[in-house]
């Protein structure tokens, strides 16, 4: 057992190093859906007013997110904002930038699709007690449209988490990262290592995902 596969894990700092990973990770996801959900917010109530410009940039913008890859953005981010743009920000607010941008894309269809289901009675209801367009939306429709959004804002959110399995890609100490270089490091004397550094990782992923999952599921049956 001197070399068994498990002790790569607790070889010197690796496993502080996996959880500061771990933590790296959740920040960016965190700080990214944060920023994402108030600018998507924004994008969500303009795709509702009747201004067909509007509403066609922002699908636009929509369809762009969903069709370029989330590995692509980060490397346009992580690359072509400093060489053609001059915006040398820490790799780190890259990725939250890139996220940022894709959570807002995303977010604000949710936003679109919970005000639109309001019943059209509401909205006529608050416009006859003489609420104007702001009121409406403060008081009627925002509220309405939280707990139909909640669900797919849960689910987005795990989908953020797991994409930053991809920040390794552009160099971040993220847990994939870590775990990487703790593998080719330890290579020799664990070389089943490799199974129990990506078992931790999917364990790790698993219980900060899983608890938003069931969540949002009992949201939905609810």
């Amino acid at each position: 057992m001197a070399h068994s596969g498990i002790n790569v894990l607790f070889e010197g700092t690796n496993f502080a190093r996996l959880m500061g990973g771990l933590w790296t990770a959740i920040w960016i996801a965190a700080l990214a859906l944060v920023i994402g959900l108030a600018l998507g917010t924004l994008l969500g109530l303009l795709r509702t007013m009747n201004s067909k410009i509007i509403r066609f940039i922002l699908m636009i913008y929509l369809e762009f997110f969903r069709i370029v890859p989330t590995v692509v953005l980060l490397f346009l981010v992580y690359y072509i904002l400093p060489r053609q743009f001059h915006v040398n920000w820490p790799a780190t607010w890259m990725a939250i930038l890139a996220f940022a941008l894709w959570v807002s894309a995303e977010f604000s269809d949710i936003v679109r699709g919970a005000l639109e289901s309001v019943p059209v009675h509401q909205r006529e209801t608050g416009l006859a007690l003489g609420m104007n367009e702001w009121q409406l939306f403060r008081y009627v429709l925002l509220p309405q449209a939280f707990r139909l959004e909640l669900p797919a804002t849960i689910n987005l959110a795990t989908r953020v988490i797991k994409t930053t399995s991809l920040l390794m890609m552009i160099s971040i100490m993220d847990v994939i990262n870590v775990g990487q270089q703790i593998i080719e490091a330890n290579n020799q004397n664990y070389p089943t290592g490799v199974f129990w550094v990506y078992g931790l990782i999917f364990f790790l992923y698993f219980i900060v995902d899983y608890p938003l999952a069931r969540w949002a599921k009992h949201l939905m049956a609810g």
